[in-house]
């Protein structure tokens, strides 16, 4: 059986763990499809996705278990909902110095808040508070669902709209920062954009996808994942860990000690 992507996102973790992380949290999709393909026909799914993969999840939430780390299998929902809604939880908590979402993926910028709650991107070793989210898009992390709506997003299959692009969209949501605000007359923008009159005019005609696309792009915040960050704590590996990294990488268990 093929385990390479089990070990390493456990790799990971317990990078994580020797770095300094001392409450933390992994989120699954236990199943591909979430309540967002009832809603738009052309939402990602399973299919693509190489069998060699897609049979590696349930050992890798069990190896995560093994280690004694907290597993959100998402069913109904999204793991990056999952990770939005611990991290807005987390950063409630006073005792909480910061919350790092260990992810690249574009969608959980919109859970970044000023230095408190940032994203990490590990392959890229690079960290992104709110004004690294407004570097890279142009636009402040409330409004990353609206910029995702009108410049799509492949990875999720949704095509955004006709004619914007991320210059365009970025200038507009800099301004007035959600869809509501956007004045229906492209006179009263007062941005830089290239063809203004037949953005206003696609935006009116697809205002209703627009919208929809929104939805899809914003992450729900309201999952259950923990009712206090003291679960989230890291106390050491269960002793069922050490079968798990003899069968898997036995160089972890002169990680763990």
């Amino acid at each position: 059986m093929e385990v390479a992507a089990v070990r390493g996102v456990v790799t990971s973790v317990l990078n994580m763990i020797t770095d300094g992380a001392t409450h933390l949290g992994v989120a699954t999709d236990h199943v591909i499809e979430s309540f967002r393909n009832n809603l738009w026909p052309g939402y990602k799914t399973g299919e693509g996705i190489e069998p060699d993969l897609l049979a590696q999840f349930p050992l890798l939430e069990e190896a995560l278990m093994a280690l004694g780390v907290v597993v959100w299998p998402m069913i109904d929902f999204e793991a990056d909902d999952a990770l939005a809604a611990a991290a807005a939880k987390a950063a409630e908590d006073a005792r909480v110095e910061r919350v790092i979402i260990c992810t690249p993926d574009k969608d959980l910028a919109q859970s970044v808040r000023g230095t408190r709650v940032v994203q990490f991107d590990r392959r890229a070793r690079t960290m992104r508070d709110e004004a690294g989210v407004v570097a890279k898009f142009g636009v402040k992390p409330q409004s990353i669902p609206d910029y995702l709506a009108l410049v799509g997003d492949a990875a999720d299959g949704f095509p955004g709209l006709p004619g914007w692009g991320a210059k365009s969209a970025a200038a507009i949501l800099a301004r007035f920062l959600h869809f509501e605000a956007i004045p229906a007359d492209w006179h009263d923008w007062h941005v830089n954009v290239t063809s203004p009159a037949k953005l206003a005019l696609t935006f009116a005609r697809e205002r209703d996808r627009a919208f929809l696309f929104r939805d899809l792009a914003t992450l729900r915040t309201d999952v259950e994942v923990f009712a206090s960050v003291d679960e989230l704590q890291w106390n050491g590996p269960t002793p069922s860990f050490k079968a798990m990294a003899a069968r898997l990488d036995g160089s972890w268990n002169q990680v763990i000690g």
